[in-house]
């Protein structure tokens, strides 16, 4: 005689005989599907060589193309097609977003602001003022635009620091002058470390 079942899968028996069968069909995975596999490759072959036998080998290659391309459009038709999206997606804009892009992006933008000081001005000096300005914020809480002098303090102490302080004094009008040379990379570099260790 056995013994009674216990309380738990008395009382709810579905649950209880349905965690095997869906351990043991996560577990199987295309071994599952071999009987199918089997008679589909089988299916394949014979076609094959029939045509083989009977028109040759570049007929029996078309043949087993043909099987590849119909196995894909079956195996396209089972994979259900994509939900629609719950929000509007915004439009993608390539500009600067792959990481190949980006990085000849901003190679360009160091190259030009080094032998230029308009490409400078516009391009690489507001982004080193939007780092600087986030770092004095956060660790300082000082703010850049509305107190540059307690900035310029806390950047560059030194008294020789006022040739790095024109690159990143905000207060500067923007150079309008095609000819002038843009920021050498040596004091780039030093603006940069400053930047780090602020």
């Amino acid at each position: 005689m056995t013994a009674p079942a216990p309380d738990s899968y008395r009382a709810a028996p579905d649950s209880y005989r349905a965690a095997p069968d869906s351990r043991r069909a996560a577990a199987g995975g295309w071994r599952a599907c071999r009987p199918e596999l089997a008679v589909c490759a089988i299916l394949v072959a014979a076609t094959s060589l029939a045509v083989y036998a009977y028109a040759g080998a570049g007929f029996a290659v078309l043949t087993v193309a043909g099987w590849a391309v119909a196995s894909i459009a079956f195996l396209r038709a089972l994979v259900p097609a994509a939900p629609e999206p719950l929000t509007e997606q915004t439009p993608w804009r390539s500009e600067g977003r792959s990481s190949f892009l980006g990085f000849w992006r901003k190679r360009a933008i160091v190259h030009d602001a080094t032998t230029s000081m308009v490409s400078y001005d516009t391009e690489l000096r507001p982004t080193l003022q939007h780092l600087l300005a986030a770092r004095l914020a956060e660790r300082h809480s000082v703010s850049l635009y509305a107190d540059p002098a307690a900035a310029r303090r806390l950047v560059l102490p030194g008294s020789r620091d006022d040739a790095l302080w024109f690159w990143l004094d905000p207060a500067r009008p923007a150079e309008t002058e095609q000819r002038r040379s843009g920021i050498p990379p040596r004091t780039l570099a030093v603006i940069l470390d400053r930047l780090e260790r602020l």
